[in-house]
């Protein structure tokens, strides 16, 4: 079964380059056999010549006009709507599932310092799970999402602030406001394009367009409305100062900026937090957190994971084993172990981590943490290897649970709707579907109303 946007399968016989041509040790034509077929695609470079015994067959379908032109490098070229490929740092190609692929037995021996395990010769331990000891191999590693834009909003083509700040104006001068206009414009345009209709806006009619807003709208479409004229370093960092400075701490919130933004856009909320607040985010962290949970925090917060998209096989069997060690195989937990692990490593590194750890003792990761840790250090630990597991199913998660019962977590779903809207959004529908059985668009709308479900409708981008 072949898909949109993938080439098709190698390995099959490419059409003869010229008239009928009998291949070494081939049959010859028959009497009376139809002539070649004109019109057929030449040869694909790099192609498998043909091999002997049948000859290629010609005949193939002529190029239609108006078609895709041929792809450089042979095979069909990318449909639209196709699956883009594979995303930077995903895992590389895997077996199929049920077989591990993998070689048995670790490689070498434990690193300095470390105790033998039992894929190592010479391990004493009989009660540790050797790598491939019999243990059913578990199921491969999560492929990250594949690689394209997989935002629901985008720039609208032409878009002119001067012009857009004329419709706001318009759309609330007089008596009343015209919801309709504002949804309309706000929703079709990129964050990008909608930052500037604040400076836009002040230029054109020396008012504040946020402040007019606030005179005219009113509740949760009031927030969402305001937080999508925020960068996206301004809106998190403004979201970490409410969840540390609001009532109670926001832990969840903490963990899911952090867990979730790259070295770059972590330091530059950084930079937004210090420079608004007036204190550090690191400051800030650790005057309103404790113990393990506010060393996970301050470790996420500096920004500085490693980025490079190569996998060190080697490495992470021995980290899976080090977690193991930490944790499982041990009275107590080292937390600082999976702290240093999950904080500093890459996110294409750390899939691989989860899965030979899951190779080595049959049990996942995200069940060993919360049978080892309690409180806010086991839900941030869990909550963070969930969001590099599978970035689209973590949030998913985070919003089934916000909409979940009775009243609705509004600014979870507004952030995430925003902040998703220009960056995965079509990975958490997908994930959203397959994990709840209904689409986002139908959960939104059944829970939801008013102005407020219109414009999150159009940062969802439609129903799957």
């Amino acid at each position: 079964m072949s898909y949109p946007g993938y080439p098709p399968a190698g390995g099959s016989y490419p059409p003869a380059s010229g008239p009928y041509q009998q291949a070494p040790g081939g049959y010859p034509p028959q009497p009376g056999a139809y002539p070649p077929q004109g019109g057929y695609y030449p040869p694909q470079p790099g192609a498998c010549p043909p091999g002997a015994g049948y000859p290629p067959q010609a005949g193939g379908y002529p190029p239609q006009a108006g078609g895709y032109p041929a792809a450089p490098g042979g095979g069909f070229p990318p449909q639209a709507g196709g699956y883009p490929g594979a995303q930077p740092g995903t895992y590389p190609n895997m077996p199929p599932a049920g077989q591990s692929g993998m070689p048995q037995g670790y490689p070498g021996g434990p690193a300095p310092g470390q105790q033998p395990m039992p894929a190592y010769p010479g391990a004493q331990n009989p009660s540790m799970p050797g790598y491939g000891g019999g243990v059913p191999t578990g199921p491969t590693p999560p492929v990250a999402p594949t690689k394209g834009y997989r935002g629901s909003i985008k720039d609208l083509p032409g878009a002119d602030p001067l012009r857009d700040v004329e419709v706001l104006r318009k759309a609330m001068k007089g008596f009343g406001t015209d919801e309709n206009a504002i949804i309309e414009l706000l929703g079709t345009r990129s964050n990008k394009q909608r930052v500037p209709l604040k400076a836009a806006y002040k230029t054109t009619y020396g008012k504040d367009l946020v402040s007019d807003l606030k005179s005219e709208l009113k509740g949760d479409f009031e927030d969402l409305v305001l937080a999508m004229l925020k960068t996206p370093a301004h809106f998190d960092a403004s979201e970490l100062k409410e969840a540390i400075s609001g009532a109670g701490t926001d832990e969840a919130c903490l963990i899911e900026i952090l867990s979730s933004r790259s070295n770059a856009e972590i330091q530059e909320i950084n930079k937004v937090y210090k420079a608004e607040y007036g204190k550090s985010l690191e400051d800030a962290i650790s005057g309103d957190t404790s113990g393990h949970f506010r060393r996970l925090l301050i470790s996420l917060s500096q920004g500085n994971r490693d980025e490079k998209e190569t996998v060190d096989i080697s490495l992470a069997k021995q980290e899976a084993q080090k977690l193991y060690a930490a944790g499982e195989n041990k009275v107590g937990t080292d937390e600082s172990q999976f702290n240093a692990i999950l904080c500093a490593r890459s996110k294409p590194h750390l899939r691989q981590v989860f899965h030979e750890y899951q190779q080595m003792c049959g049990k996942d990761i995200e069940k060993s943490i919360c049978s080892e840790m309690s409180g806010n250090v086991e839900s941030g630990m869990v909550a963070v290897v969930k969001c590099i597991k599978n970035t689209g199913a973590y949030f998913a998660e985070r919003l089934h649970k916000a909409m979940q019962g009775v009243g609705t977590k509004d600014r979870t779903l507004i952030r995430i709707m925003v902040s998703r809207s220009e960056v995965d959004m079509l990975d958490i529908r997908q994930e959203y579907l397959r994990l709840y059985g209904k689409s986002l668009y139908t959960a939104i709308s059944g829970d939801t109303s008013g102005d407020y479900k219109k414009l999150l409708l159009k940062l969802c981008g439609g129903s799957d």
